[in-house]
């Protein structure tokens, strides 16, 4: 009895063995299906994971997009703040060279009236101006610390503007040309004036301004004078008042005096007479320091 029931148990393992190996064969085995039991567990997989994979990229991605979105600002905040410097230092940067350009001209002016006639040129910033009738002058930041005395000359760079008419420690006050008037005893000086290339054969005193037509007189001219329309006027440094050679303006016309003995030149100025910021001192060799 016992011996059947034991050869049964070898039989059924047995069964069971060869069973196992062949599935085994059978699942190794080239299969260009899956058979149904895998196909479905695969299936059932892939199903579960895009339940929880799917939600999980979409939180990943929403996180990962605000870390982008921070980025972004955290870089246009660096674009604005660039921007702005790139701004503030262009200005800066045109302003230098405007400078720059504006002391090229400043120094090839004094380098060439110093070849001239031996003058020292400084440079004034002009602090404020006055344009009350009767009363054009203005004001210069150098006063006597500087040098500066009384009736020094000051020109631009385009021609004389006046002449230094008070002076404290650290500013002076310019009486303009255009305050220039042979009747009025406070008035800027006149001026012994002749013309480039015409030295020696031309004279006149600039005594006053035109304030209607903007023009300088210049009177007591010979008429066998040979001035003429265009000539360009300078001082001729007689009386030793204003410096020899500074250039006062360019004919505009040549009138014959009432009674035929002199002559009157209408003179328009070579300075501007206005928006100044820079003029120039003049001194001689006398009142250099």
């Amino acid at each position: 009895m016992f011996k059947l029931f034991n050869n049964k148990r070898l039989f059924i393992l047995l069964i069971t063995l060869v069973t196992f190996i062949v599935l085994m064969g059978f699942s190794l085995g080239q299969r260009k299906t899956l058979s149904w039991p895998e196909n479905f567990l695969r299936d059932t997989t892939g199903f579960v994971q895009k339940l929880f994979y799917k939600p999980a990229g979409y939180v990943a991605g929403f996180f990962q997009d605000i870390g982008t979105l921070n980025e972004l600002a955290e870089e246009n905040k660096q674009l604005k703040i660039l921007a702005a410097q790139y701004a503030r230092d262009k200005a800066q940067y045109n302003f230098i060279k405007a400078k720059n350009e504006q002391y090229e001209i400043d120094l090839k002016f004094t380098n060439a009236q110093k070849n001239l006639y031996k003058y020292e040129y400084h440079i004034a910033n002009v602090v404020s101006v006055t344009t009350e009738p009767g009363n054009n002058t203005l004001v210069l930041d150098l006063g006597a610390k500087d040098g500066i005395r009384l009736n020094m000359s000051v020109t631009s760079v385009e021609g004389l503007v006046g002449v230094i008419s008070n002076v404290s420690n650290f500013t002076s006050t310019v009486k303009l040309m255009t305050m220039m008037d042979i009747k009025d005893p406070n008035s800027q000086p006149p001026i012994a004036a002749t013309a480039v290339n015409k030295e020696g054969k031309t004279f006149g005193m600039i005594e006053s301004y035109d304030q209607q037509t903007g023009m300088l007189l210049m009177n007591k001219i010979p008429v066998d004078d040979p001035i003429a329309k265009d000539d360009i006027v300078i001082s001729s440094g007689i009386g030793g008042r204003y410096p020899r050679g500074m250039t006062i303006g360019t004919v505009k016309e040549v009138k014959i005096g009432q009674f035929g003995l002199t002559s009157t030149a209408i003179i328009k100025p070579a300075a501007g007479f206005q928006d100044w910021k820079e003029l120039f001192v003049v001194f001689t060799e006398e009142r250099v320091e």
